[in-house]
């Protein structure tokens, strides 16, 4: 199989707020590695995440009430190759959230599909460097009734997405540095309630809600069958309202989060098309968020339909 520039891998790149586990930037659609025609990996992945401090607006603090409250996700992901410059990628995550204090009950279920397309517009090599520039579009719908409004237990905002994103890419030869920036619109959601309180009383049981600008830089080694990266991704609510003293977080809240991560993807020699995933991540600072330290794990396998046998040295350029 041949591929451009590496092999596919995909490490879900988990940004752990008041929700836990956030999917949308969890897959292929964040880094720089295209899929070959014909080509269809799919695979599992484990990802856990937990907190006990978080930010009250800026006020860091804890909560003996809900003492640690851990999310875990189980999700099944994959990627197919169009051509080797378009690929189309989904994901499905089951989330389950829980704290071990306090009364407050976890919950747990199907949380939203996620459909990206990425295109390679770009591709320029000169001698041992190669530039790559990627557009991508996705968005993203519940699959689930799960409810948004009972933050930090809740899976998920239940609101859909539309996302657009500009990616640079940058290696010599099997070093690289990759540049990205995102850009969320989030539709309204609807609570069980009739009226609520963000900075003033409103009497709707609709939310408007606020859109997301995140930025990440990643860099690191990338070979034939290992990729191992750093990450620095950025994330800021383009609006929102901080939590009050005391209270619950709610879904229109103000989120930012800077979250440092590492991320590796292994392609087994003796096992030609399957590879390995691991990563961990910790938000170092943050506005309305939970502290988390979260770590994920995956297999993936992939499906040569274009009948080429050499998925067992996909990269082919290194």
């Amino acid at each position: 199989m041949k591929e451009s520039k590496s092999p596919h891998r995909l490490i879900l790149a988990i940004v752990s707020l008041f929700i836990g586990v956030n999917t949308s930037t969890a897959q292929t659609d964040q880094d720089a590695i295209m899929m070959g025609k014909n080509n269809f990996c799919v695979g599992l992945m484990y990802g856990h995440s937990s907190w006990k401090n978080y930010w009250e607006g800026t006020l860091k603090r804890d909560n003996a009430n809900i003492g640690t409250v851990s999310t875990s996700m189980y999700s099944i992901m994959g990627n197919y190759g169009v051509s080797k410059r378009l690929n189309v990628l989904f994901g499905v995550p089951y989330i389950q959230t829980k704290a071990n204090a306090g009364t407050l009950h976890g919950m747990k279920g199907i949380q939203d599909l996620s459909l990206w397309i990425k295109y390679m517009p770009v591709e320029a090599k000169m001698g041992k460097s190669v530039l790559s520039v990627y557009a991508l579009g996705g968005g993203s719908v519940p699959l689930s009734k799960y409810t948004p409004d009972f933050l930090p237990m809740s899976i998920g905002l239940h609101s859909k997405t539309l996302s657009g994103r500009l990616m640079v890419d940058y290696q010599y030869g099997s070093v690289f540095i990759t540049g990205t920036g995102t850009y969320t619109y989030r539709g309204n959601i609807k609570i069980n309630r009739t009226a609520y309180y963000t900075t003033e009383l409103i009497l709707s049981n609709e939310v408007q809600m606020p859109n997301v600008a995140t930025w990440s830089v990643r860099a690191g080694y990338r070979s034939n069958r290992l990729i191992a990266e750093a990450v620095v991704t950025d994330m800021h609510t383009l609006g929102g309202f901080d939590i009050r003293r005391n209270d619950m977080p709610f879904p229109s809240n103000k989120m930012n989060a800077l979250v440092m991560g590492v991320n590796a993807k292994y392609d087994l020699p003796w096992v030609a098309g399957l590879s390995l995933t691991g990563g961990g991540n910790y938000v170092q600072s943050g506005r309305n968020v939970g502290q988390a330290l979260s770590f994920n794990i995956g297999a993936f396998y992939i499906f040569d339909f274009a009948g080429d046998k050499n998925v067992d040295n996909p990269l082919g350029n290194q």
